[in-house]
């Protein structure tokens, strides 16, 4: 028997729900984060809206009425979806464009990182730094809602965000680009400070519990660690891309500052 749950009524501003409404949604391309359908819903309710989800690829998730009747107080049908505050990007056009320029990118790939806190801080940093795009996978990983626009201060208005349904795939399509992968972890054995960051890179931070996993790692060109000190495992994954971020600026001015010398 399945245990009840206390779900608090909260509205969203990123949640639209309704059969029709949501159908209208996905007919318009909207950018749609995530669907909950309530469990054993009306069938033929139900089949008009399978109909039009076929072939596309949407993150689906079958809930309890409860967890519907939190989300909004309006007449749900049995369908809530949670739209995107921005319209995703295309990583490989954006990285063709630029090379084509002559620019060299930078991009931070966030493997499955899913508290939106951590995504909100991470994209608020990268803002700061310039960095060109965040490319996350579309599934197993915190997208861009409402919470996380407030946690990054609106910076995700500001930096371009790309997902990809293989993520692997997408980083092999980089690394053949010509930009160095790299993998941040507590696991390797070279320092931060040795590693060259200057270039086009694709720096990679794994998720809050488990790291980066394993085949992104086997396919990295360099990984590294940050030194501590203390006896604490491993940082804050935030905190950590930051540091990563700053020493990759401070290497790109280091080089600026001998060109102009």
């Amino acid at each position: 028997m399945e245990r009840e749950r206390n779900y608090i009524k909260k509205e969203k501003s990123d949640v639209i729900f309704g059969i029709r409404t949501v159908i209208e949604a996905i007919q318009a391309e909207r950018e749609i984060n995530r669907i909950l359908i309530q469990k054993g819903m009306n069938k033929d309710l139900f089949m008009e809206l399978k109909n039009e989800l076929a072939d596309k690829n949407y993150q689906l998730q079958f809930v309890p009425v409860e967890k519907l009747n939190a989300l909004t107080s309006g007449n749900h049908q049995g369908v809530i979806a949670f739209v995107s505050p921005i319209e995703y990007g295309d990583i490989e056009v954006v990285i063709d464009d630029m090379l084509l320029k002559g620019e060299k990118p930078c991009v931070l790939v966030l493997d499955r990182i899913t508290d939106v806190r951590n995504f909100g801080a991470i994209a608020r940093t990268a803002e700061c730094q310039g960095i060109d795009a965040i490319l996350i996978p579309a599934k197993g990983s915190a997208l861009v809602t409402a919470d996380a626009m407030k946690a990054s201060a609106g910076a995700l208005n500001r930096i371009l965000v790309c997902k990809t349904d293989n993520l692997k795939n997408t980083l092999f399509y980089l690394q053949q680009s010509g930009l160095r992968i790299i993998a941040c972890t507590e696991k390797a054995s070279v320092p931060l400070q040795s590693i060259n960051l200057r270039g086009p890179v694709a720096m990679i931070f794994g998720s809050e519990e488990s790291g980066i996993t394993s085949d992104l790692i086997s396919m990295s060109d360099a990984r590294l660690r940050i030194p501590m000190k203390g006896e604490i495992a491993s940082l804050n994954v935030s905190v950590a891309a930051g540091i990563v971020m700053y020493e990759k600026m401070r290497q790109d001015a280091e080089v600026m500052f001998t060109k102009e010398k």
